[in-house]
C-alpha cells in the first residue's frame, strides 16, 4: 500500500513564494520576442485556467507577450511533441499536469522520451481531483457510493480528462482497494466530463474542482471525496483517505517545462516569471477559487521531485493493475 510519504504529492522544502531562486549565469537579452506556451489540454480545464490566470503577470515579468496555444490529443503527447521538437531556447514552453508522468506508460510509439526531452522550469500549483457523482445516484457520501457500487451488477462508468490522467489512476486505485467495479471513460478534458454529468448522461466523474465545482455549487453534482492525502481546495470535501483508505493519495500538479538543453540561466529567468505571477495576491486568490494552491517554481527541486514521482506512478499502475491499450 502506498503511504502518504510516497504519494504523488511528495513534499519538499520550499522557500516563501516571494523569494525567487537565484539564477545561475546570464540569460542575455532573453526574451527578445514573445514566449509561446503549449497547453496539451482542452480550454477550460485546470491547467488551461491556471496558465491563463498567470499569463498577464508572466508577460509583465518577462517584458514580452506570453502566447497560449491549446494543442490537445493523444493524452497530451501532441502538445508535448511540439515542445520536444522546438529549439532549446526557452521560447516554447509546455504547461503540463501530473499526467506528464503517466503518458509515457499510456501512449505507445511516442517519437520522443518524456524523461529526457524536457527541462523542468518549475512547479506552479498543486491540486487534488474530486470524486463527484450525479444526485440521481441517491448517495450523499463515499460510504454510500461504495455500498451502491457493491450492490450493482454492472460496473459504474466514471469520466476523467483522459487516459492516463490523475482521475484515471485515482479511479482504478479506488476500485482495487475498495473491491468495486468501475469502468473508465476517457474524455478530452474535464469540461467535457462536467458537461455530460450536467446533462445526466454520466453519473460519476473524477476531475479537477475547477471543472466540477460549478455543478457542485448549484446542486447538479455531489462531491464525495478528494484524492489528496489532506483536504485541499474546498476544505468541506473529505479526503478518500479519511473515509477508510489510509494512505490513498493521487494528487495532481501543474508545472512548466522547456526543451531539454535550454540554458540554466533562461530556465531560472522563466521560473522567476512564474513566481512573479504566483506571488500576486489576486492570482493566488483565483487559484484557490478553482481548488489549486500556488507553489514556488524551482528548476532543480522540480527535477528531483519528478524522479521520485515517476516511481510512485509506476507503483500505482502496478497496484491498480491498469493496462493501457
Amino acid at each position: 500500500m502506498l503511504t502518504r510519504r510516497s504519494a504523488l504529492s511528495v513534499p519538499f522544502a520550499m522557500p516563501a513564494l516571494h523569494r525567487a531562486a537565484a539564477a545561475p549565469g546570464d540569460a542575455g537579452d532573453f526574451p527578445s520576442r514573445p514566449v509561446r506556451v503549449i497547453l496539451p489540454y482542452a480550454a477550460g480545464g485546470q491547467a488551461d485556467t491556471i496558465a491563463r490566470v498567470m499569463q498577464p503577470r508572466m508577460s509583465e515579468a518577462l517584458g514580452q507577450p506570453v502566447v497560449i496555444e491549446n494543442r490537445t490529443g493523444a493524452g497530451g503527447s501532441i502538445g508535448g511533441g511540439i515542445v520536444a521538437a522546438s529549439p532549446p531556447d526557452g521560447y516554447t514552453l509546455l504547461f503540463d499536469a501530473a499526467s506528464f508522468l503517466i503518458v509515457p506508460l499510456a501512449v505507445r510509439g511516442l517519437p520522443f522520451d518524456y524523461e529526457t526531452a524536457f527541462a523542468p522550469v518549475g512547479l506552479v500549483a498543486e491540486q487534488p481531483y474530486v470524486l463527484a457523482v450525479s444526485p440521481s445516484m441517491g448517495v450523499s457520501d463515499l460510504a454510500g457510493f461504495l455500498a451502491a457500487a457493491r450492490a450493482g451488477s454492472e460496473p459504474i462508468a466514471y469520466g476523467t480528462p483522459g487516459i492516463g490522467s490523475i482521475g484515471h489512476l485515482a479511479g482504478a486505485l479506488l476500485a482495487t482497494r475498495a473491491g468495486i467495479q468501475l469502468e473508465h471513460v476517457a474524455y478530452r478534458g474535464g469540461a467535457d466530463v462536467s458537461r455530460d454529468m450536467a446533462a445526466g448522461t454520466l453519473r460519476m466523474g473524477i476531475l479537477s474542482y475547477n471543472s466540477i465545482g460549478p455543478l457542485v455549487q448549484d446542486g447538479r453534482a455531489r462531491a464525495l471525496g478528494v484524492t489528496s492525502g489532506i483536504r485541499r481546495g474546498d476544505r468541506r470535501i473529505p479526503t478518500i483517505a479519511e473515509n477508510g483508505f489510509p494512505g490513498f493519495e493521487v494528487t495532481s500538479w501543474t508545472g512548466v517545462f522547456a526543451r531539454a538543453g535550454t540554458p540554466p540561466a533562461i530556465l531560472h529567468k522563466l521560473a522567476a516569471a512564474c513566481n512573479h505571477a504566483t506571488a500576486d495576491a489576486t492570482v493566488r486568490e483565483r487559484l484557490i477559487a478553482i481548488g489549486s494552491e500556488a507553489t514556488e517554481a524551482q528548476p532543480e527541486a522540480f527535477a528531483a521531485r519528478l524522479v521520485t514521482e515517476r516511481e510512485v506512478v509506476k507503483g500505482i499502475v502496478r497496484e491498480a493493475r491498469i493496462v493501457f491499450q
